[in-house]
């Protein structure tokens, strides 16, 4: 699976998110920052991204997922 198609994913799920990945083979490097995180916890935020990738996760094409997510406020905090 190319980084574009994992991306592709990304995008129909979380809309209106600024989405960067980056792969090594099949560990994912996953920054997301929208206003779609807005008012939920770390944990929430991250089962956005699996529910996104459940069927690549299941099949073993994404191994591992290493995730930045922020709405935009923190990420300019940050």
């Amino acid at each position: 699976m190319n980084i574009e198609e994992i991306k592709g994913l990304l995008q129909a799920a979380l809309l209106d998110c600024e989405i960067s990945v980056e792969s090594d083979g099949s560990h994912l490097n996953v920054t997301v920052i929208g206003e779609v995180f807005e008012g939920k916890r770390a944990v929430q935020r991250q089962q956005l991204v699996y529910g996104a990738l459940a069927e690549q996760i299941a099949s073993g094409a994404v191994h591992a997922v290493n995730m930045k997510l922020s709405t935009p406020a923190e990420w300019q905090a940050a």
